[in-house]
């Protein structure tokens, strides 16, 4: 394991004209307090998501509102999912293993963590093999799940309650990955399994989600400290803007557009809001307030289809904002 160190640059965002907002539709979800979260389209333009407090897994149908519910077996507590062909992939938080459900039927394989002590699968991507990352947020562990052959490898992040996180994958398939307790950023060879920290400058940031521009720099956002920023992998070089709401704004879930523009969304404000940056201008050029509050928007998915962003709350809502 090997632990880089990265210069810092704090930049103001260049001035812009008033902020657009954008159009934001939410659902109500007829299951009361289930934690309704991480949406994700599917190819019929349903949108499925998880009831971590419900224990389900679920989708909406956005033209008919109509929703549809499949139960999970008891404590899985479902934290993530992902669909593609094969059916939608989620994590177990609370039983440790991963599943794939077969909506045609209602079944789930599971397969199973090889260590008891990553306990809580947290967040997954797909690679372009159709197999999985994921995190292991209080376990400690960044993980792969080979899905032909059901092998799962870990990675032990070394220091105590580094916490794994928000993870999102670069053009060659390397996993990057937020250690939420520290201030450091992860990396995964994936070869060699070979782990990498990136110590970034300031000791206090805390970031929970990322993702990864075309041109193959590094984003995350500070829950801790109210920044967005940007992690040059081949330079170390990591640069930062202020949120708009401040150093409280607590900014959270995360997404990219079909434009390569970053969307977040403040959560430490009531209603919570959702904010587009541009990295061609470096330019805070959107902010919206959720129409519901929001509580705590906390992951999002980009339908490139609809060029929509799709988004849970914890006030009990699926809600979808139309970018331009």
């Amino acid at each position: 394991m090997k632990c880089l160190s990265a210069a810092l640059f704090i930049g103001l965002a260049a001035p812009a004209a008033a902020a657009q907002e954008v159009e934001i539709r939410e659902w109500p979800v007829p299951w009361e307090a289930s934690r309704p979260r991480d949406p994700y389209p599917d190819a019929q333009g349903r949108v499925w998501f998880v009831g971590q407090v419900g224990n389900y897994l679920a989708w909406l149908d956005p033209a008919s509102g109509e929703f549809k519910r499949y139960e999970l077996e008891e404590r899985t507590l479902p934290h993530n999912l992902i669909v593609d062909g094969r059916g939608v992939w989620y994590a177990g938080n609370a039983n440790g293993r991963i599943g794939l459900l077969d909506p045609a039927t209602g079944e789930a394989r599971t397969f199973m963590m090889p260590d008891p002590a990553a306990r809580d699968p947290h967040t997954l991507v797909l690679d372009a093999k159709g197999d999985l990352w994921f995190t292991v947020q209080n376990g400690g562990f960044i993980g792969h799940l080979a899905t032909k052959t059901g092998e799962v490898r870990l990675v032990k992040v070394p220091q105590a309650r580094a916490r794994p996180y928000g993870i999102a994958l670069d053009a060659g398939g390397r996993p990057w990955v937020n250690l939420f307790g520290t201030n450091r950023i992860a990396t995964v060879d994936p070869a060699t399994l070979a782990l990498e920290e990136i110590e970034l400058p300031r000791a206090e940031a805390r970031t929970r989600r990322i993702a990864v521009t075309r041109d193959q720099k590094v984003w995350y956002v500070d829950y801790e400290k109210g920044f967005l920023g940007r992690l040059d992998p081949a330079t170390r070089k990591v640069e930062e803007w202020a949120s708009p709401s401040g150093a409280m704004s607590r900014p959270y879930a995360m997404a990219i557009d079909a434009k390569d523009r970053i969307w977040f969304v403040e959560t430490g404000v009531q209603p919570n809001r959702l904010v587009g940056f541009d990295p061609a201008s470096l330019s805070f050029f959107s902010n919206t307030a959720i129409p519901s509050g929001g509580g705590t928007v906390r992951h999002m998915a980009f339908d490139a289809a609809g060029r929509t962003l799709w988004f849970g709350t914890d006030v009990n809502t699926i809600g979808r904002a139309v970018t331009r």
